[in-house]
C-alpha cells in the first residue's frame, strides 16, 4: 500500500502552488508606493520636473502620515527612539544622497524629551543623474525602490517597515506632488545668513564644567528677540530634557545647555538647528575648550554582563576566539537538544508520519535502513539550510533568532495549506497519484529515498520553533560563532533530532519490534488526519495572533477553498473539469481579496495587559530594577508550542502566581510572535536565540535565567531566593 512518505512529494508541490499565488499576492503587495499600518501611512513620492536627466532637480521622498498622537524620530531622536532608515535599489548610475530632514520639534515624554515628527511629514532625498546614465533599454520607466524602517511610538513604541516600488519615467516631467515637495523644502533649516564678504560670523560653542555656553551670530532680523529651540545633530551630548537659559546681546543669541550625564560623543565642529516657530537655521558650532570624558557604554548593565558570564559557565555558551571547551559545549548541547526535540509538542504530527513508513518498511531491511539515512540527510540539510539562512541575514545587517520563520504570516499560511492536505490525504479524501500524471507519479514511486528525505525537510520545518532544553545556550553561541564553526552547532542540532530515527532503521532488533503491515495501517493512516488538523488548527490560533481575527477567517476560507479545489480533481467525467474550474477560480478570486488580511496587523496589535502580567519593555525592567522591584520576564510566541505548554502548566499555577505576588515581583511578557528587533536583542543579550526564555531580575544581582521546559517547583524556588 502506497505510504504518506510515497506521497510527500506530490502534496509539497500542491501546497507549494498555492503558497505561489499567496507569495505573488505579497509581491505585488509589496511593490506598491503606499504601505498603511494601524498608526502611519506611508508613501514613497518623487518630484522631478525637468526629468531624469543629468543636472536636473531629481528628489524622491517618503511620507509619513500619523494617526493622533503617534510620532516618528528626526535624525538625532533624543532621549529615545532612533531616526528612520531608508535604504535605495536604483539602477546604474543613479545614486541617492542623504535624507533632507525637515525641522523637528520638541516632543516632551514624562521627564524625557524626543525630536520627531507628528501630522505628516515628507522625508526628501536628492537623486543625482550621472552623465553616464543611458536609461532602460526597453521602455520608458525607471524603477526605483525602498526599503524604510521607521520606530513609530506614543506612549509604547513600535518598529514598522515597508518595501516600495516607483516608476519614473526616464523623460518627461514628474511634479505630481510638487506642492508636498515645496511644503517639505520650506520647512528645512537654512543655512545662516553671511555677511557682506561672504563669510559666516564665528559662532562657538564653549565647554564650561558640565554645559555648553553658546554663542551664535549671524542669525536673521526676524529671529532676533524671539525664544528659539535647539536641536543639536549629534546625539547624546546635551541633557535634551534638561533645564537651560537663552538670551539676547543685540544680534548674538546666547544659551547654557546643560551636557549629558550619559555623553556619547565628542563633535568638533557640532552641528546644530535653531528654530523659531516654523523657521529654523542651521550652522556649524566651533568647540571651544576640552570636552569632558565620555561616558561608559550603557549598552549592557554591569548585571546583566555578570549574568551572561554566570549563564556561560552554566552553559558553556561563553563565545570562544577559537574551538575550545565553549564549542564543544555547544555541540554536545546542540546534539542533546536535538534528540529532546522528538518530544516537544510541535513534533507529534511528524512521529505519524515516520511511524506509518517505518512501519510499512519494518520487514525490509535494506529499504528501512537507506530510508533512515535519508531521513537524517533530510534533516541535516535542512538545519544547515536554515542556519546558512540566519546567518546570511546576520552578515545582511538583520536580526532574527531561532524560529524566525514562523514570524511570517505567509508562512505559516503555507504550513497550514501543506497540513491541511496532508490531513486530507490521510483521511482518505484522494490520492495523489490520481491527480497527477502517471509520468510523474511513477517517477516519485522510483525514488524511495527521495520520499524519506522529504520527510525529514517536512519534520524540520514544524520542529525548529520548539526550543528543547539544551538548545538555547547552543543557539544563542550559534548565531554569534564563525560561519562555520556555527554550521557546525547546526549540524550537531540535526544529527541529534534524527538520531532515534536512525538508530531504529539500523539496528534489526529495533526493526523488529514494530509491527506487521496490515489492514490496521489504512485504519491508522486515517486516524492520524486528526493530529494533522489539530496542527492546522494551531497554526490558524498563530496567524490569528499575528493577523487578528480577519486574518485567522480569511484563512480558514482560502483552506476551505483549496480542499473543495482538491476535492473536485477527484471526480470523474465531465463534471471534474467544469467543477475544477470553477474551483480554481474561486480559490484565485479569494486569494485576491482574502490576502491582504493574511499580512495586516490587527486592531489591536500594540502590547497589552493579560491579567497579571503587563507588556515588556527594557525601559520598563529597568525602571522597576531601579527601583527596587524584582521583575520576571516571559519571553514568548504564539507560535511556540512549549510556551503555551509552560503557560497554561506553570505559569498560570495558583501557587505559582501567590508566590511571586507575596514577594511583589513584576509580571512582564516580551511576545515574540511577529519580529521585534528590541526582543531579538533582549534575547542575544542573554545569550538566547530563540524562545521560550524564562528570566528573574533584581536589583544587585544578575538575571537568573530558568530551564526551557519550566516547572512549578523550578519558578517557586527562584522566586524564595529574590
Amino acid at each position: 500500500m502506497p505510504t504518506l512518505l510515497h506521497r510527500l512529494p506530490r502534496l509539497l508541490l500542491a501546497a507549494w502552488l498555492f503558497t505561489l499565488g499567496l507569495a505573488a499576492w505579497a509581491q505585488g503587495a509589496a511593490g506598491g508606493t503606499v504601505v498603511t499600518t494601524e498608526r502611519v501611512h506611508a508613501e514613497l513620492l518623487a518630484y522631478a520636473p525637468d526629468g531624469l536627466a543629468p543636472g536636473k532637480p531629481v528628489w524622491v521622498g517618503l511620507q509619513l502620515a500619523h494617526q493622533p498622537g503617534w510620532h516618528t524620530y528626526w535624525k538625532n531622536s533624543g532621549d529615545s527612539g532612533l531616526p528612520t532608515q531608508l535604504q535605495w535599489t536604483l539602477p546604474a548610475g543613479v545614486t541617492a544622497g542623504p535624507i533632507d530632514w525637515p525641522l523637528p520639534k520638541k516632543i516632551p515624554i514624562g521627564t524625557l524629551a524626543n525630536y520627531g515628527y507628528e501630522d505628516t511629514v515628507l522625508l526628501p532625498v536628492p537623486l543625482a543623474v550621472a552623465p553616464s546614465f543611458q536609461g532602460p533599454l526597453f521602455g520608458s520607466d525607471v524603477e526605483v525602490k525602498l526599503r524604510a524602517d521607521w520606530l513609530v511610538c506614543r506612549q509604547e513604541c513600535i518598529p514598522e517597515q515597508g518595501e516600495f516600488t516607483l516608476k519614473l519615467p526616464a523623460k518627461g516631467s514628474t511634479a505630481l506632488h510638487r506642492q508636498a515637495f515645496e511644503a517639505a523644502f520650506a520647512a528645512r533649516p537654512r543655512p545662516l545668513l553671511k555677511d557682506p564678504g561672504g563669510i559666516i560670523p564665528r559662532s562657538t560653542a564653549t565647554i564650561d564644567g558640565q554645559a555648553l555656553e553658546l554663542r551664535v551670530q549671524g542669525l536673521p532680523v526676524e529671529a532676533r528677540g524671539q525664544q528659539l529651540e535647539f536641536f543639536p545633530e549629534t546625539a547624546e551630548v546635551i541633557e535634551t530634557a534638561g533645564t537651560w537659559s537663552q538670551a539676547w546681546n543685540g544680534a548674538v543669541w546666547t544659551a547654557r545647555v546643560p551636557l549629558s550625564a550619559q555623553r556619547s560623543a565628542s563633535p568638533q565642529p557640532l552641528p546644530v538647528v535653531l528654530a523659531a516657530g516654523r523657521q529654523g537655521w542651521r550652522t556649524e558650532l566651533q568647540v571651544l575648550g576640552a570636552w569632558p570624558a565620555i561616558a561608559a557604554p550603557a549598552a549592557v548593565s554591569p548585571a546583566l554582563q555578570e549574568a551572561l558570564r554566570a549563564n556561560s559557565a552554566a552553559t558553556g555558551a561563553a563565545r570562544p576566539s577559537g574551538p575550545g571547551i565553549g564549542l564543544l559545549a555547544a555541540l554536545v548541547g546542540a546534539l542533546l537538544g536535538g534528540v529532546v526535540l522528538n518530544l516537544m509538542p510541535c513534533v507529534f504530527p511528524i512521529l505519524a508520519i515516520k511511524v506509518v513508513g517505518f512501519a510499512a518498511h519494518a520487514h525490509d531491511r535494506r529499504r528501512h535502513r537507506v530510508a533512515g539515512w535519508a531521513y537524517t540527510a533530510g534533516v541535516v540539510v535542512s538545519f544547515l539550510a536554515l542556519g546558512a539562512l540566519v546567518l546570511g541575514l546576520r552578515a545582511a545587517g538583520e536580526q532574527l533568532g531561532w524560529g524566525f520563520q514562523l514570524q511570517s504570516p505567509l508562512v505559516v499560511a503555507a504550513l497550514a495549506a501543506l497540513f491541511t492536505l496532508i490531513a486530507l490525504n490521510l483521511a482518505g479524501l484522494f490520492e495523489v497519484g490520481s491527480l497527477l500524471p502517471s509520468a510523474v507519479a511513477s517517477l516519485e514511486v522510483r525514488h524511495p529515498v527521495g520520499n524519506a528525505f522529504l520527510s525529514g525537510v517536512l519534520a524540520v520545518a514544524v520542529a525548529s520553533p520548539c526550543t528543547a532544553p539544551f538548545m538555547g545556550a547552543s543557539l544563542g553561541l550559534a548565531v554569534t560563532l564563525p560561519a562555520a564553526q556555527a554550521l557546525l552547532v547546526f549540524a550537531c542540532l540535526g544529527l541529534g533530532m534524527a538520531l532515534p530515527y536512525l538508530l531504529a532503521s539500523s539496528v534489526p532488533a529495533v526493526a523488529r519490534l514494530l509491527p506487521r503491515p496490515g489492514a490496521w495501517m489504512d485504519v491508522f493512516r486515517k486516524l492520524m488526519a486528526f493530529p494533522m488538523f489539530a496542527t492546522v488548527a494551531w497554526l490558524v490560533w498563530v496567524l490569528g495572533q499575528q493577523s487578528g481575527i480577519d486574518g485567522a477567517g480569511a484563512l480558514l476560507v482560502l483552506l476551505v477553498a483549496l480542499s473543495l479545489l482538491v476535492w473536485t480533481l477527484t471526480l470523474r467525467g465531465r463534471a471534474r473539469g467544469a467543477l475544477a474550474a470553477v474551483a480554481v477560480a474561486a480559490l484565485a478570486a479569494l486569494a485576491w481579496t482574502l490576502g491582504p488580511q493574511l499580512t495586516q496587523l490587527p486592531p489591536a496589535q500594540a502590547a497589552r495587559a493579560e491579567g497579571d502580567w503587563q507588556p515588556w519593555s527594557q525601559a520598563r525592567v529597568e525602571q522597576l530594577v531601579a527601583a527596587g522591584q524584582p521583575v520576571f520576564v516571559d519571553f514568548t510566541a504564539a507560535w511556540c508550542v512549549t510556551c503555551q505548554v509552560n503557560k497554561k502548566t506553570t505559569l498560570t499555577h495558583a501557587g505559582v502566581l501567590a508566590d511571586l505576588k507575596q514577594r511583589n515581583v513584576a509580571l512582564l511578557r516580551a511576545d515574540w510572535t511577529r519580529r521585534d528587533p528590541a526582543i531579538t536583542a533582549a534575547l542575544g543579550a542573554l545569550g538566547r536565540s530563540g524562545v521560550p526564555v524564562y528570566v528573574f531580575y533584581r536589583k544587585g544581582s544578575p538575571p537568573v535565567v530558568l530551564s526551557e521546559l519550566l516547572g512549578v517547583d523550578e519558578v517557586r524556588q527562584a522566586a524564595a531566593g529574590l
